[in-house]
This record gives structure tokens, sequence and C-alpha cells, in this order.
């Protein structure tokens, strides 16, 4: 089976930790399908936003294992990409860190206010 650019590339993953890895490093992380590699998610990337990667990590992680109803079974396994642009290229996802810039502006409005 051949994995298209689509496929390689699942979702953006948005947690506190990749957050701050966007705001601090300027690193955006993906889900990405089990069989891509380094290679396979930099050209997807780049093709599928018009920019230019630096450096792509790989993280795997394996399902944990978990019970139900006394039977246990394994959870299904992950892998993560961050991906880490060059100087000067940004990639715009609608949505994906605008609630976080809206929260972090709140808190800024507050402490001026002394609330």
């Amino acid at each position: 089976m051949e994995l298209t650019r689509f496929d390689i590339i699942k979702c953006p993953l948005i947690t506190t930790k990749t957050v701050d890895l966007y705001k601090n490093l300027g690193q955006y992380t993906f889900e990405v399908h089990l069989n891509a590699n380094k290679p396979m998610v930099r050209d997807a990337v780049e093709k599928l936003w018009n920019v230019k990667v630096a450096k792509v990590r790989i993280i795997n992680l394996g399902g944990k294992l978990k019970s139900f109803n006394k039977r246990p079974y394994k959870g299904s396994d992950l892998k993560k990409a961050i991906v880490t642009l060059v100087h000067g290229y940004k990639i715009e996802i609608p949505g994906l860190f605008e609630a976080t810039t809206l929260q972090t502006q709140s808190q800024a409005q507050q402490v001026a206010e002394g609330n």
C-alpha cells in the first residue's frame, strides 16, 4: 500500500506540552501513520504547507495494557512526529493555537486590571 501525504499526517496534536513546544521553540507535533519514517514526514509537511523543514523527530508509543470485564487487552500504538521548520516559515492551521492565545490575552488583561 502506497502512503500519500494525506495518509502520513493524521492530525496535529494539541496538548499542554505541544503548545509549549510551539510557543517556545516553534515546533509542531503531529500524529503520523505507523509505517511513516522521517523522510516521508518531511516530504509530507513540505508539500502540504509549502514550508521548509529543518528537523524531524519521531516518537513511537506502544499501546497501554488495559482490562475490560477482567479481560486484558492492549490499546492501539501511536506514532508522533515533532517537526522543526526553517527560521521564517510558519504553518497556518485554522483554530490550532487560537484558543491558547486568547487565554494568554485574557490572563494578561486580568493582571493589568489587578484581579
